[in-house]
C-alpha cells in the first residue's frame, strides 16, 4: 500500500514522551502511530461485525439456512449458475 504523509500537531509534553517511548522500544514514532490507528480500525470494524450478527434479521436467515442445510432442503447451485459464465 503506498504511504502518505500526515501532519499533526501535539502538546510538546506528548511529544517528548513519543519520542523517548518510541526510542526505549526501538520503534518509529510512524510504527507507534499506525498500530494505534489499525487497532482502532480493527475495534471499529469488530464492533460493525457484531452489530451484524445481532440484527434480528441475519440472526433469522441464518437460522433458516443451517434448518435447509440439517434436514436436506437446501438447494444447491453450481458457480455457473450463480455467477455466470
Amino acid at each position: 500500500m503506498s504511504k502518505t504523509r500526515l501532519n499533526l500537531s501535539l502538546d510538546q509534553d506528548l511529544v517528548d514522551f513519543i519520542k523517548t517511548f518510541s526510542a526505549e522500544n526501538r520503534l518509529s514514532i510512524a510504527d507507534i502511530v499506525t498500530q494505534y490507528f489499525l487497532a482502532l480500525q480493527r475495534q471499529e470494524e469488530e464492533a460493525a461485525q457484531k452489530r451484524l450478527l445481532a440484527h434480528p434479521a441475519f440472526y433469522q436467515a441464518m437460522n433458516a439456512v443451517q434448518t435447509r442445510l440439517k434436514d436436506g432442503s437446501a438447494e444447491w447451485h453450481s458457480f455457473e449458475e450463480v455467477f455466470g459464465g
